[in-house]
């Protein structure tokens, strides 16, 4: 069977696993780490880099270098987070022709799953190199709460970096598969995933009996998490900065840059630790802004020092944790549950591991939270199990997801009018009968909507169609039939049906990321010609390094040859010859040809094996 990667496409972290033998497992990048840092950045040298290499040139590079953009993907332009996230990052952020999101990055203006992509790529070349096969078959992750726009983004991602996505599936739901897919097949249990991540929280409450898993109901918030956490000390630091000493740090992208690297470091140690400390020095010189020049008497230079108690981060993200709880609780009790009924309760995100996250889950549940998954791989293992489950034949495993947001249309006033609520089951379909509202009305407009709040213009309009051919009447004589339809790959489907006539109109709703199908197919060209310049050049790295391995080999065996080969039947030639050979091999393994490199090593395998034998017919076969 085919392998399909299971990844979490994470705010801070990108994690990607894989099914083998039966048994998830995380797969190491080719540094050797199970994270990759979710940062692209273009280098001064016109490079672009990707994961740990981009985060850490940051500092001296931070307008080109780009991070936590899972918070941007699929957004309008105009929405008040991406307004927000504009004041929290160093690099630019504009808009693109269809009020979507764009970053400038070495001043061109790419789109967020163009962004996305790179670090995808990046996660598929990692396990192409762990499997020595490619792959081309993905699940991946997102927050529960995403919107059609925000999943159908994360899979035009996945397209662009050459993947053929098979399932967009909830992380909680997906660290559920992965925890509960080591219990026996009958096991049962109502499982909640609390999902504090670096930039979204999700919770969801699960119902599992026999290898079924239904969704009872899902919430979330997706802009809270480890970076809001990071923010607060941030403010904490930049704040108490200027009162020491009269000056906005807030000014300085590389100053900002190091206080934001501080800041995450001192909140992870204090996970551990009562205090952490925060040194930055030459933070700020003072004597450059001289505008007369030094003057003897202005120091050269600041430094920032602070001591943080932990007690201080709890105080400073005492509301952010709150929020997490509230829509906890209310998520409970849209599944119908009070925390007592709940026998397990599952800690996933990098920002659970903080103790006062715990203490306030515990304090909530009035249990031990399971301390029995790696928080941070979680999540991509779980969507491992499901890829490996969608193509498995003999997989009994039944996963019964709902819809995170309701859907609906537009009415009189401006209102919305749900027919599908939140926490539903899908698939599924519902139908409602409308009328019309102005008199001798002849044309309706249905205008799809995704959202929970009452106004129709602060909810998601995710399309639009018109049924026309109506009867002139008096407003309310002439009906309505309307019908959704969610399918269980999330594809809405709407249908306007005239009672009295039998006219018929729809739509299927195709979710957009920003990206025009044409601007899609052109940047999947664009990126297939990278994608097979970046295999050769992995191919041609791996070969030179068996290479220099081979090389290395002949090296060592060539002393006890030439010993051996004095006054034998054999030659002195060979040594010659031998020599010749290891030095093209060390030459080739230097360049990036890789036709010369494989015929080096051809080379080198004909003579290891001619002086193997040497030695093993002279009697001399090392140990």
């Amino acid at each position: 069977m085919e392998p399909v990667l299971g990844i979490d496409l994470g705010t801070t972290n990108s994690v990607v696993a894989i099914v083998k033998n039966g048994v998830p497992h995380v797969i190491q990048n080719r540094s050797g780490y199970k994270l990759t840092p979710s940062v692209v950045a273009l280098a001064q040298n016109g490079k672009q880099l990707v994961g740990s290499m981009a985060r850490r040139q940051a500092v001296t590079n931070p307008k080109n270098t780009i991070y936590a953009a899972k918070r941007l993907i699929g957004r309008k332009y105009a929405s008040k987070e991406v307004q927000l996230a504009r004041d929290l990052v160093p690099y630019e952020i504009v808009a693109g022709e269809h009020d979507d999101v764009r970053v400038l990055i070495g001043g061109q203006a790419l789109s967020v799953p163009e962004l996305s992509a790179v670090i995808l790529a990046e996660l598929k070349r990692d396990a192409e190199a762990y499997l020595g096969q490619a792959v081309t078959k993905a699940v991946i992750t997102v927050p529960a709460h995403f919107n059609d726009a925000q999943r159908q983004a994360t899979k035009d991602a996945g397209r662009i970096a050459g993947l053929d996505v098979l399932r967009i599936i909830n992380e909680p739901t997906s660290a559920a598969l992965a925890y509960l897919g080591a219990k026996p097949p009958d096991h049962a249990c109502r499982l909640v995933v609390f999902d504090l991540g670096g930039g979204t929280f999700d919770v969801s409450v699960l119902d599992v009996v026999a290898g079924v898993y239904r969704v009872m109901a899902t919430g979330g918030d997706t802009f809270l998490g480890g970076q809001d956490f990071d923010n607060r000390v941030v403010e904490w630091l930049v704040f108490g900065f200027a009162k020491d000493h009269q000056v906005d740090l807030r000014k300085d992208r590389m100053a900002m840059q190091r206080v934001r690297d501080a800041a995450e470091k001192a909140k992870c140690d204090l996970s551990d630790a009562q205090e952490a400390q925060i040194n930055l020095p030459f933070i700020f010189s003072p004597a450059a802004t001289l505008a007369g020049g030094f003057d003897g008497k202005t120091p050269a230079a600041v430094h920032l020092m602070r001591s943080m108690s932990r007690a201080k981060l709890e105080e400073l993200t005492q509301d952010l944790i709150e929020r997490a709880l509230q829509i906890t609780e209310r998520t409970l009790a849209e599944a119908g549950l009070s925390p007592s009924k709940v026998s397990d309760v599952l800690l996933v995100g990098g920002q659970s591991r903080m103790p006062k996250v715990q203490d306030a889950v515990r304090s909530l549940f009035g249990r031990e939270p399971l301390r029995g998954v790696n928080p941070d791989e979680v999540v991509a293992l779980g969507a491992a199990i499901q890829g490996n489950a969608l193509l498995s034949e003999t997989s009994k495993m039944l996963l019964l997801d709902v819809t995170p947001l309701s859907l609906g249309i537009t009415v009189a006033g401006g209102y919305s009018a749900v027919l599908i609520p939140k926490n539903t089951t899908v698939p599924t379909s519902a139908s409602h009968t409308f009328s019309t509202v102005r008199d001798y009305q002849t044309s309706v407009k249905i205008m799809v909507l995704q959202g929970e709040d009452q106004r129709a213009e602060e909810n998601e309009l995710l399309g639009e169609f018109l049924l026309s051919g109506l009867r002139s009447a008096m407003r309310g004589e002439v009906a309505i039939d309307v019908t959704f339809s969610l399918s269980a790959d999330g594809i809405v489907s709407v249908q306007a049906r005239d009672q009295e006539t039998g006219g018929e109109a729809s739509i299927t709703v195709a979710a957009s990321s920003g990206l025009t199908p044409a601007e899609l197919k052109r940047i999947i060209d664009e990126q297939r010609d990278n994608l097979l310049e970046l295999r050769q050049a992995d191919e041609t790295r791996l070969k030179a390094d068996e290479l220099r391995g081979l090389a290395a080999d002949l090296e060592r065996l060539l002393p006890d040859v030439h010993a051996l080969i004095a006054g034998s039947e054999f030659g002195p030639d060979a040594i010659a010859k031998a020599e010749r050979t290891h030095q093209r091999g060390v030459a080739a393994a230097r360049g990036n040809d890789l036709g010369v490199i494989v015929s080096a090593i051809e080379a080198i395998e004909i003579t290891l094996q001619l002086f193997r034998g040497i030695l093993a017919k002279l009697g001399a076969v090392r140990p």
